[in-house]
């Protein structure tokens, strides 16, 4: 596994590397550690230029050492550019699995991400993305994982992605399928009239079973994993992103997992998707797989 790590000198990024030097990580995981110096502050002014790259060196050297100390295979590279492009352009020329980037907190990131690195990153990466965000402490030998899915393709990746990694020996995971009720036309209407009143329910039903249908298949996948698997509450009924944040919050969770169904045009898809609005709101690290 190559994974992007992609830190500047805010304390987020000091959280992000205690993170990942402390989560276990499948055998064979190199980790790149990256500092973009932004051309935006200092272009047309070599000296400063320097200076900012000199301090980046030492930067990503502190965070390799912390990571190789931890046991991990890490590299370091300092690149002068626009982090906003930078960073996924090296993810797609390195061929990494993941970009792991830090948030500044969920107030902050609401108010200010729209432009930001972390949401270009998410948006334009061609691999899975992690925002991890600081908590009441760094992760001991335990973990709480949401693991939201719907039963597509893109959701089959993530439910992959959680059995096939390491994680924390007490970890929990939780599975959720949320039942997006049909929206009913309340109001009169000349096209409301037409449909029958036995379709919202058909399509409720419909809604029900592949939900129950996603959270069967992901428990037949964790099953054989060993996995400590949640007995909570899996196919809620609601708008999707809010379920979704809302039962993390209340579990307690250290991590949610969603997959991105996000292909061409990735940049024009994402806005306003469930993975953005989830990556952007939860109170906890957030983890898009894409495939």
């Amino acid at each position: 596994m190559k994974v992007l790590v992609a830190i500047d000198s805010s304390a987020p990024s000091q959280y992000l590397i205690s993170t990942v030097a402390s989560r276990p990580w499948p055998s064979g995981t190199v980790f790149c550690v990256v500092n973009v110096v932004d051309l935006r502050q200092w272009e047309g002014m070599p000296v400063p230029i320097e200076d900012a790259k000199r301090q980046g060196q030492l930067l990503v050297k502190g965070a390799m050492e912390a990571l190789a100390h931890s046991g991990h295979e890490a590299f370091s590279e300092v690149h002068l550019g626009f982090p906003k492009k930078a960073v996924p352009e090296y993810a797609k020329e390195w061929s990494a699995d993941l970009v792991m980037v830090g948030s500044r907190g969920r107030i902050a990131l609401t108010r200010f991400l729209l432009g930001s690195v972390a949401q270009a990153v998410l948006r334009t990466a061609p691999c899975s993305v992690e925002i991890v965000r600081p908590g009441p402490e760094l992760p001991s030998d335990e973990m709480k994982i949401l693991l939201a899915t719907d039963g597509s393709e893109c959701s089959a990746k993530a439910v992959y992605s959680v059995a096939n990694r390491p994680w924390p020996a007490n970890s929990q995971v939780r599975i959720l399928s949320v039942v997006e009720l049909p929206i009913v036309q309340t109001t009169p209407s000349p096209a409301y009239s037409e449909y029958p009143d036995t379709m919202f329910e058909t399509a409720y039903k419909a809604a029900r079973k592949r939900a129950e249908s996603a959270v069967a298949d992901a428990l037949q996948t964790l099953r054989t994993t060993g996995l400590n698997i949640c007995d909570c509450e899996a196919t809620p009924e609601g708008e999707p992103r809010t379920e979704i944040l809302d039962k993390a919050k209340t579990w307690g969770a250290d991590l949610i997992v969603l997959g991105s169904h996000g292909r061409q045009g990735w940049d024009r898809l994402m806005m306003g998707s469930v993975a953005e609005s989830v990556a952007f709101h939860a109170h906890c690290s957030v983890e898009v797989i894409r495939r």
